[in-house]
């Protein structure tokens, strides 16, 4: 398992393909869903599978940042 952290941000894009991807930046997670509830939903399964509950972060950020031809 991963050492804990306070605060775990994850990255979110549009994929080429349809859908959406979101990577951490303080741990090797990826994850993928076809819309950003799901998206979230798979985020929380992905830390929850990657850290200990005693380690599990405080604070989990999603950050989406998405320009006018990819919305």
């Amino acid at each position: 398992m991963t050492p804990g952290v306070d605060e775990l941000t994850f990255i979110v894009e549009k994929d080429s393909d349809g859908g959406y991807t979101a990577r951490a930046l303080e741990a090797s997670i990826f994850t993928e869903s076809d819309d950003l509830e799901g998206l979230r939903l798979m985020i929380l399964d992905a830390a929850r599978c990657r850290f200990d509950e005693d380690q599990f972060p405080r604070k989990i950020s999603i950050h989406t940042e998405f320009s006018e031809q990819e919305s």
